[in-house]
């Protein structure tokens, strides 16, 4: 088993690198996933074309690019013909994720990824000098010193802090207004929580419209940005402590909803592995995306559907790498287009953002030129609004138009007529 973390070969530094030869030479002979992202470019014109198509030749150079130019979009995933449990149990992302961890063992994490990883740290931080911290994101001087020294580019947007995080917010509200509705349980991440807690609020309002008694129980970053940096400890550490306090819920049969993509897979998708066990199993069986679980409360004609607020029109919508990874189709534009007058247009590339590669001084110009494609087929469709489930796909966005797509969570907010709570 190549991508399981319990065995023991799984660190093991040429065991990895017997593997990535192994995935390169089937990958060399398909090439279905030539010019998809950095890393297979870099791999067939480079690595394997370079080297005459001998793979034997292919070094350690070479496989540390690959790995590092990947940044775990997940699309080649769904795009191989020979994922488990084909017989060449291909699952490219997880290779580099091993690659990564294994590194990150032999060598030890890199004071960039420790300090990009540790997300609750830096929020909770950030946030108690959120103006200083706003003003100081830019500010040239700081932002040079930023870049020397955990290497963020100095020219990259940044997200915003908020000294009323979500979490503060949603304490000093008193919890959930609706007491007696549907239990859910709000996953509501550390995005959200540090940076966009507008977002979390329009999100509790449309679960309120829709009669549930929103819960937010103790919770720390899903654990994304350490597998960035391959700190697979530090993940499964992050990964234990929401599982125990996400657990009661999930056994008592409450859905425990995400406002952001990455995260809900990563409870979905990501726990069992790093916390192999029932409690892991049992909180990513109940997990669903925020317009997951609306669309079946439609299913169940339980959703609220009257909406005489503000219409969004034309919605030239990115639909986040991680949402359709979880292959539950496209939810989001389901449930938004019940709004009368409103057209999803939906654009499914990839702004190449991930959780820390694009804030990289060394990646950031190359996940520029994927944010400007999509942008381009989002324009191309002249829509009267930009929308991404993905605040960090929100920045890439930014990045090219100069101004931030908005989450559908609010559009949604707005066509229920519902006032923005503060």
């Amino acid at each position: 088993m190549p991508y399981d973390t319990r065995d023991p070969r799984y660190f093991d530094v040429a065991a990895v690198t017997t593997e990535l030869a192994r995935v390169t030479r089937l990958c060399a002979d398909c090439r279905r996933c030539y010019r998809l992202c950095p890393s297979f470019d870099y791999m067939l014109d480079e690595a394997v074309d370079r080297n005459d198509g001998d793979v034997a030749r292919i070094g350690p150079a070479d496989y540390r690019r690959i790995v590092d130019l990947c940044w775990q979009c997940k699309r080649c995933f769904n795009n191989c013909p020979y994922t488990p449990p084909h017989a060449w149990g291909i699952d490219f992302p997880r290779l580099m994720l091993r690659a990564k961890a294994s590194r990150a063992r032999a060598q030890g994490v890199t004071r960039q990824d420790r300090w990009l990883g540790n997300v609750d740290r830096l929020g909770r931080l950030a946030s108690l000098a959120a103006p200083a911290a706003n003003f100081a994101s830019r500010f040239g001087p700081a932002r040079a010193a930023l870049e020397a020294v955990v290497g963020i580019d100095r020219s990259r947007n940044l997200p915003q802090f908020h000294r009323k995080t979500f979490a503060r917010w949603f304490q000093q509200r008193g919890g959930g207004r609706v007491k007696d509705g549907r239990r859910t349980v709000l996953f509501y991440s550390c995005s959200v929580n540090y940076n966009e807690p507008q977002l979390g609020r329009d999100a509790v309002a449309v679960l309120e419209r829709n009669a549930c008694s929103v819960e937010c129980p103790a919770q720390v970053c899903c654990g994304m940005p350490y597998l960035d940096g391959g700190d697979l400890d530090a993940a499964a550490a992050n990964a234990r402590r929401n599982i125990e306090s996400l657990l009661p819920a999930a056994e008592a049969g409450v859905p425990i909803v995400v406002p952001q993509p990455t995260c809900s897979y990563v409870l979905k998708q990501e726990y069992p592995l790093l916390v192999p066990g029932a409690g892991a199993e049992t909180v990513a069986a109940a997990t669903r995306d925020l317009f997951e679980y609306l669309a079946l409360r439609h299913r169940q004609g339980s959703l609220a559907t009257e909406f005489p607020g503000p219409k969004p029109g034309v919605v030239a919508y990115q639909m986040p790498c991680h949402l359709r990874a979880q292959n539950i189709g496209c939810k989001t534009r389901d449930v938004l287009e019940l709004i009368p007058g409103t057209r999803i247009d939906v654009v499914e590339k990839c702004t190449a953002m991930d959780g820390t590669w694009a804030m990289k001084k060394e990646y950031y110009p190359i996940s520029l030129g994927y944010a400007r494609k999509a942008v381009a087929e989002m324009d191309a469709g002249r829509p009267q609004t930009y929308a991404t489930d993905c605040t960090l796909s929100g920045l890439q966005i930014e990045a090219v138009r100069g101004e931030r797509p908005r989450h559908p969570v609010t559009l949604l907010r707005e066509a229920y007529g519902l006032d923005a709570e503060h």
